[in-house]
């Protein structure tokens, strides 16, 4: 039987979604794609997974797709990036049983992106591209899909989008934004490109970017005349976006961590990230309870965090005052609504004067920071600093470390053999010695149990024989050590 294509592959296995919840790398898991299909979502990607790691690696398969495969979570899309024709096909031929389609990501603009060589660092690729989609097409009994960003040029779009569908691609979600429209610069994405790729191939087409509202999902298939729309932050700040609603954080919190208990098991580091999306707006103003929330060591903690969250959120309705309108949100800060993220700082302004400069000069962080104010300083530094404030992060006025004689390494300032751990811990076990800098105690342990194995021989020896004994149990020691001839380096690590 010949796998469904096109519009066809649209309607019957993916039964027409429209309200699409996209790939988010740890935070479109099992848990949350229920929360959302719960409140209207009518189909979900999975996390991005990674195709090399995929095929080598049993327990990454069993932890991120195997391990979640769930009735009420269909129809499913799985998505890989890769780089390799072959390493994909791999992996997509091992997931193509869980889900209803693999999807190729070609969209994601990140620095891991770059370093690994994939996402959207592959879109000028064409020929890898192509083999890739063809060899896909051909080996899986699942269709292929892909996720790709624009170019600057509407005509280029038009072509790569065409490029793909040749090559196999049945479905296309297109994010209306360039490689480079990420971070502060992510502005507004360009619906322009999406219709015309809309109108130049002959395959459902997915949109992405701009979606905060329903009202905006029913704007973007209207302009733009895709099949579908996909929503990534969207979502992660309101799961009933798809629905219309707008509800209090803690129902979406509640249940979700109500889903998570019913799921198990899902990371914690996911979980808590949902928290703080969820509750972004209420944290900023009870920042107490944002570090409890990031300190919590288990669901039941963050559990706990929820409840207080909640409880201080209803005293301030109780109150019946508009101070939430101080925030400058549209609601007040309790309900789920979505996050605007900042434009960047003009380089040129300066206490909110633009200079008269008519070339914009980019401002960068020195790449050594010095010692100087918290405001030239990283995010994570200054968390250092605040719990630190004599930390220095100037290399200049760091201490010169004095190296261990043996191996080179840094030696332990303590160290009675100035050695570093490794070489001393060999060295105490060998000659039966301690070292009170890395807290070897082969001496002391050694004596107390010359002490136990001859206790009842000592209480009948003179005190003056007391020193002698014990000399001579630990010369024994030594000489079975010696003659153990153990590998230390196993051994001792």
């Amino acid at each position: 039987m010949s796998k469904p294509r096109g519009f066809e592959f649209w309607k019957s296995a993916l039964k027409g979604a429209r309200y699409v919840v996209a790939p988010m790398v740890d935070q479109s898991e099992l848990a949350w794609r229920l929360l959302s299909r719960r409140h209207g979502a009518e189909l979900c990607y999975t996390p991005m997974l990674h195709a090399q790691v995929f095929v080598r690696d049993a327990n990454y398969r069993r932890e991120n797709l195997y391990n979640e495969v769930c009735q009420e979570d269909r129809p499913l899309i799985t998505q890989f990036c890769a780089n390799n024709p072959e390493v994909f096909v791999q992996a997509a031929l091992l997931a193509q049983d869980y889900c209803d389609a693999i999807d190729l990501n070609l969209g994601c603009p990140q620095m891991i992106a770059k370093r690994g060589h994939y996402g959207v660092f592959l879109q000028d690729e064409w020929d890898l591209l192509e083999k890739m989609i063809k060899l896909a097409d051909e080996k899986l009994s699942v269709p292929i899909t892909c996720k790709i960003r624009v170019f600057p040029e509407m005509e280029k779009t038009v072509k790569y989008a065409k490029m793909l569908e040749k090559a196999g691609c049945q479905l296309l979600t297109i994010h209306g934004r360039t490689k480079d429209q990420k971070g502060a610069l992510t502005g507004i994405a360009s619906w322009k490109h999406i219709k015309a790729v809309r109108e130049a191939v002959n395959i459902p087409v997915f949109a992405n970017g701009n979606i905060q509202h329903l009202s905006d999902v029913h704007l973007c298939m209207e302009e733009t005349g895709v099949q579908g729309v996909m929503s990534a932050e969207g979502n992660l700040h309101n799961p009933a976006l798809f629905e219309g609603r707008s509800p209090p954080v803690w129902e979406m919190s509640e249940e979700y961590l109500e889903v998570v208990q019913k799921h198990p098991p899902c990371s914690l580091s996911y979980v808590r990230a949902h928290i703080f999306k969820l509750w972004h707006h209420t944290l900023q103003i009870h920042q107490d309870l944002r570090e409890e929330l990031a300190k919590a060591k288990n669901v039941a903690g963050i559990e706990e965090v929820n409840r207080q969250l909640k409880l201080r959120c209803q005293e301030e309705m109780a109150k019946d005052d508009s101070e939430w309108h101080q925030t400058g949100l549209p609601f007040p800060h309790w309900i789920c609504q979505p996050y605007v993220r900042p434009p960047p700082k003009d380089p040129n302004s300066e206490n909110g004067q633009t200079a008269q400069k008519t070339k914009a000069v980019s401002v960068k962080r020195a790449h050594e920071d010095t010692d100087g104010p918290n405001d030239s300083l990283s995010k994570n530094k200054q968390k250092k600093k605040a719990r630190n404030p004599h930390k220095n992060f100037c290399p200049e006025l760091k201490p010169k470390y004095i190296k261990c004689e043996q191996c080179g390494n840094p030696k332990g300032n303590k160290c009675v053999f100035n050695l570093c751990r490794g070489c001393c811990k060999r060295k105490a076990f060998k000659e039966v010695a301690d070292c009170p800098g890395h807290g070897l105690r082969f001496k002391t342990r050694a004596l107390r149990q010359c002490n136990s194995d001859t206790g009842s021989e000592q209480a009948n020896v003179k005190p003056d024989n007391q020193t002698d004994l014990s000399t001579t149990v630990l010369d024994q020691h030594v000489n079975h050590n010696l003659a153990l001839g153990i590998n230390l380096n196993t051994s001792l690590n």
